[in-house]
């Protein structure tokens, strides 16, 4: 209700409107409206008639007017999917339904009933035989020409963002249809949606810092969802499905970027009786069948670059894309030390805590990710940063673990899934070691997990695609808070 004094003065005389329009016996904030057509669908429907042809039937539209003109007299009104021109005459209108388009005003959502006719320059238009104001806007929207362009505002006041611009609606539009295309294409493949926990008592299935929040009729703590994985492993582990799969809120109480925001949708696929290869193919099925959807094509331009959907991606292993930037061959490394000189010694900051396997990691993170520019799958991470990865059949110090990467960004991440119960409990254990040196991301211990996994998993592999980035990638959008609807943002 706050703002500067103009926003005041107007809000104060539109309220004075509200007031005499229920003097008059019209409420300013009815309960319905018969809406009987879209206003593309208005468009669609009588695109057949002829520069001043008039139809003879009567159509019901309802929508924000956006611009008024000549007094009224020419109103465009906005829905969802576009717009249509009123054209209010006494011709077609009564006088009391004339002196009620006096009292309205930019941002009024407002029904029209009248007959459709495209005028002598070609616009489609309804002349308004009859018209009602179904809520009175009280603040003065953005200036049209200008649009609404403080970032900032756009996110907190995101219901400005699109009454204002229609690219952002465009963008909300195409995620809607995004995850639309990702779960057709999965139920086709004979997947099902499942529904697990968002309150964890353990937070599991990810290496990550979790919110934690309190129940107060149970008394104790219980952790925000950082990953489903643990309880979609669950329903492999009791044949729910052999194929499952969940698109998920997740929570990570790290920090905020063009890239990362605390809240964020996943969506994360299990498939009984295959490895990692099985996921990398699902992997580019996937984003393939988005590209398809939204841009009937598989190369996509992003930030001025085209990137090329089309499989099979590139897939090489991340100490191979480390050596082809470096020179360093890390499988010829032994033990941490050596593998942190060596890091040291290009400029990559290492802890001292740091064991072989993260040691590469920060090295590809500083050296390679960012060089990713086509799709690239990076395969057989270090054993270390994954502890529930199955080893790799090849080399114990590697998982059967990718992670895909699309303009420099981390996309996806998939393995062979751990079923070894033994086993899962000694990298827990490895894991609970490093949280408590003080480690805020390191996995907990997840006791029932690893009796799920003694009644026996059958081999499986795990996939999971960061809905929001895949958005930003197909929209062009430079920022993860241009995707998603209400972002997080620091308190004013």
């Amino acid at each position: 209700m706050g703002g500067d004094s103009q926003e005041q003065q107007i809000r104060s005389a539109r309220l004075q409107k509200v007031n005499e329009l229920r003097k008059l016996g019209i409420e300013p904030y009815p309960y319905l409206f018969n809406k009987t057509h879209s206003s593309n669908q208005v468009h669609e429907q009588f695109d057949y008639l002829e520069n001043s042809q008039e139809s003879d039937k009567q159509v019901s539209v309802a929508g924000r007017i956006l611009s008024i003109r000549n007094d009224g007299m020419f109103i465009d009104l906005h829905d969802p999917k576009g717009k249509v021109q009123i054209f209010s005459h006494k011709k077609s209108l009564m006088e009391d339904k004339l002196a009620l388009v006096r009292y309205f005003d930019l941002g009024d959502i407002i029904g029209v009933v009248g007959k459709v006719r495209r005028t002598s320059r070609g616009e489609i238009t309804v002349d308004a035989a009859d018209v009602q104001l179904l809520s009175k806007c009280l603040l003065p929207l953005p200036e049209k020409y200008h649009g609404l362009t403080d970032r900032e505002l756009r996110y907190r006041q995101r219901y400005l963002d699109l009454i204002i611009n229609p690219e952002s609606r465009d963008v909300f539009i195409k995620r809607c249809a995004a995850i639309d295309t990702i779960r057709k294409t999965l139920v086709d493949d004979d997947f099902i949606e499942v529904e697990t926990p968002v309150l964890h008592p353990i937070a599991g299935g990810a290496i990550a810092k979790p919110f934690v929040t309190r129940h107060n009729a149970l008394n104790m703590d219980l952790f925000l969802r950082i990953a489903p994985e643990l309880y979609l492993k669950r329903l492999i582990v009791g044949g729910l499905s052999e194929r499952v799969f969940e698109i998920s809120r997740c929570f990570r109480n790290e920090g905020i970027s063009t890239r990362h925001n605390p809240e964020f949708t996943t969506i994360e696929i299990y498939q009984a009786y295959a490895d990692y290869n099985v996921t990398i193919e699902i992997t580019e099925k996937i984003v393939a069948s988005v590209a398809q959807a939204l841009h009937k094509s598989l190369q996509v331009e992003y930030d001025g670059k085209i990137l090329d959907f089309s499989a099979p991606w590139k897939r090489q292993s991340m100490t191979e894309l480390i050596k082809e930037c470096t020179g360093i061959d890390f499988l010829k490394i032994i033990d941490a030390a050596d593998a942190k000189t060596h890091a040291k010694a290009i400029d990559v900051k290492v802890d001292d805590n740091f064991g072989w396997g993260k040691v590469v990691e920060a090295v590809f993170e500083e050296k390679v990710e960012h060089l990713l520019i086509q799709p690239t799958h990076v395969t057989d991470l270090p054993r270390e940063i994954s502890p529930l990865s199955k080893v790799h059949r090849h080399d114990p110090r590697l998982t059967e673990r990718f992670e895909t990467y699309i303009n420099g960004w981390e996309i996806a991440n998939g393995f062979s899934e751990l079923n070894d119960p033994v086993d899962q409990y000694s990298r827990f254990a490895d894991q609970l070691k490093a949280h408590e040196a003080g480690d805020d991301e390191a996995h907990r211990m997840d006791e029932d997990f690893i009796t799920s996994l003694e009644y026996a998993m059958p081999p499986c592999a795990g996939l999971g695609i960061g809905i929001d980035r895949l958005v930003m990638l197909m929209t062009n959008s430079s920022s993860i808070r241009n995707v998603i609807t209400f972002p997080t943002l620091r308190d004013k």
